[in-house]
């Protein structure tokens, strides 16, 4: 079965998997981009699994669509009945391509295909996408292994430059050893192809396309809940303005507008220099009191954002047009009384990590992570956890993502001394304040840019006369040297050599990680932030590991019921998690708290769903992780 087989067979043929590549021809069929995957009368009345043609071997490179953006590629009816046939099977939040990956994984475990290969998008190791492979790797009767593999390969360009990024996939029955390949050099050449070395590892390769730690198999931590997310998604131009249009506004004039006209950050405020807007944040005011309260901004808003909204699918984002479409209204109690909070921007080529003003509105293109001190920016801005975001996030193209629920929540901080905390928080402190003065003595200074230079002076090559003024201009060699620090204090500060390859690095923090889930369950969390996350209760519980190890296999007892929503909404979560998979109702859920009903439940479960952090399953009062 092949919707393009050119490239890849080339591809399988150049490294000596003929014995992939050649049935193709005597098994190829041309099948329409949908009907690969559902079902359908003409109208969409009835739908159902499509049924695949009888093949010894699947092959192809299904379409590319991310998972926001199949409705309008595809349309609100196929997508809506697609994921109904899928539920359980395929998260919502997975790209389409994962359909094709789920049935052809099917075939093969279930023995009717002897193996198949997908050219994807390089997305295949994100959260969603990569738990449809792990199932499959996973599955104790029938399952099925990764005998060949590419993470991360560019695509034959177009004239318009778009750096694509493909992965290769190639899977059979049983648990068997495979070959992974990393490109290692690449050049484009004049028909936008690309000359690619490679360089080849074998062994068990794991759901996210590695070999050696199995970086997927990290579980959100307790310790680490509740304190990151993606920053506000505005979803009208009309929010930002000049301070000085702030001013007529009523800023200034109005009183208590200025609790709503806010210092607004986005990933290039944070990477390159900020722009000075402000953010118009009406959050938590119904439309007539704005009305009331702030006409002048109320008619700003209506004029600049009412009809960009009116045009919104979402019903939420149309009615509540004055509110931004996410406030990230769970997260707020994350940040609120905070004099400052640690973003690093979503995408970008260096993970920098920068501590933003408290009072600043940042946007979906940072990652906000609730913590103040400056303890935990130094442990973050190591090689350690750099190595570590590296390999548990995604790609955009060819820039790194950091994934909040793959990179930080799963990342086990260290259990130092307050001697070792003390001086990480001095480098920490010293790092980013550092930066920010070079910046605002330079203007045209640039994190960017500084880190450019940084990553060419450490592989040894020579800086052109711009390169060198940026590394004079941000004094490159203090920030180089409070690195260097901060690696060798912060390997210390875990007990382990700062000398450690990346593959041991990644081999120690996903041990850990086991190690703190086991703990966790038997009741010693070791909270980053206790006085918010668990006010009241007790943060460490020490046990005996014989203990430790019961606790982990006994039958959960009731927990109290959190009185803060946010703690609520994470207390649910974390059952749902805890299931491992299995579907919950309601008031299973409600069961596992002193006192708590159903009713009081469900709720927190749909927003939970809404936002893609558990999955919304048929009937429908089930759900899971």
């Amino acid at each position: 079965m092949v919707l393009r087989i050119g490239y890849l067979q080339w591809h399988l043929r150049s490294h000596g998997l003929t014995q992939l590549a050649e049935p193709l021809l005597d098994n190829y069929q041309n099948i329409k981009q949908q009907d690969a995957v559902l079902g359908h009368n003409a109208d969409y009345s009835k739908t159902w699994q499509a049924e695949w043609p009888t093949a010894d071997f699947i092959i192809g490179n299904p379409p590319f669509v991310g998972d926001k953006a199949m409705r309008r590629a595809l349309g609100d009816d196929y997508v809506t009945r697609l994921r109904k046939i899928y539920a359980g099977q395929v998260p919502e939040s997975a790209d389409l391509v994962m359909y094709w990956w789920y049935r052809a994984a099917q075939l093969v475990a279930s023995g009717q295909v002897e193996r198949f290969g997908f050219i994807t998008t390089n997305s295949i190791t994100m959260t969603f996408n990569r738990r449809v492979v792990q199932d499959f790797l996973t599955t104790p009767d029938k399952p099925i292994s990764l005998t060949y593999a590419i993470p991360d390969h560019p695509w034959v360009d177009t004239a318009d430059g778009a750096a694509v990024r493909v992965a290769f996939s190639v899977c059979d029955r049983g648990i068997n050893p495979g070959s992974l390949f990393r490109v290692i050099s690449e050049s484009v050449a004049d028909d936008y192809a690309h000359d690619v070395k490679l360089i080849e590892s074998t062994g068990i390769i794991n759901a996210d396309l590695t070999i050696g730690a199995d970086i997927a198999s990290a579980l959100p931590l307790k310790a680490t809940e509740g304190l990151s997310n993606m920053g506000a998604g505005i979803y009208g131009s009309g929010f930002l303005v000049e301070p000085h249009v702030a001013v007529k506004l009523g800023l200034g004039t109005r009183d208590g507008l200025e609790e709503y006209i806010k210092p607004y950050f986005n990933g290039r405020d944070l990477t390159q220099r900020p722009r000075g807007l402000v953010a118009i944040d009406l959050f938590g005011l119904t439309e007539q009191a704005v009305l009331e309260r702030f006409p002048e901004a109320y008619h700003h808003i209506y004029h600049n954002v009412k009809p960009e909204r009116d045009q919104n699918n979402r019903a939420s984002y149309r009615q509540k047009w004055w509110i931004f479409g996410e406030p990230r209204a769970n997260f707020r109690p994350a940040l609120a009384g905070l004099n400052r909070y640690i973003g690093s921007t979503y995408t970008a080529k260096h993970r920098v990590f920068s501590f933003i003003p408290g009072n600043t509105v940042p946007d979906s293109t940072i990652v906000v992570l609730g913590l103040d001190d400056a303890y935990f920016l130094g442990v973050l801005s190591s090689r350690l956890h750099t190595v570590w975001a590296l390999a548990a996030g995604s790609t955009l193209e060819d820039r790194p993502r950091y994934n909040n629920t793959r990179c930080f929540q799963p990342f086990p901080f260290p259990d130092i001394s307050t001697e070792q905390q003390t001086r990480i928080r001095e480098l920490g402190e010293a790092l980013d304040t550092h930066r920010k003065r070079q910046q605002a003595q330079y203007p045209n200074l640039t994190l960017t840019d500084l880190y450019n230079v940084i990553e060419k002076v450490r592989s040894g090559q020579t800086l052109k006369d711009k390169e060198q003024l940026t590394y004079e201009q941000g004094l490159a060699g203090v920030v180089i040297s409070l690195h260097e620090q901060l690696d060798i204090v912060v390997a210390e500060a875990y007990g382990w050599p700062a000398t450690l390859s990346e593959a041991e690095i990644l081999m120690r923090l996903v041990q850990l990680n086991q190690q703190r889930t086991t703990e966790e369950a038997a009741g010693t969390v070791r909270y980053l932030r206790p006085e918010y996350q668990a006010p009241g209760e007790q943060t460490e519980l020490e046990l005996p590991t014989a203990a430790i190890a019961a606790a982990s296999v006994a039958t959960p007892e009731a927990h109290p019921w959190p009185a803060e929503l946010a703690q609520q909404m994470f207390a649910v979560r974390s059952i749902v998690q805890q299931a491992g998979g299995e579907a919950l109702s309601s008031a299973q859920v409600a069961a596992r708290f002193r006192r708590t009903k159903a009713d009081k439940v469900k709720p927190l479960l749909d927003t939970l769903a809404m936002m893609s952090l558990v999955r919304h399953l048929e009937p429908e009062d089930t759900y899971a992780a």
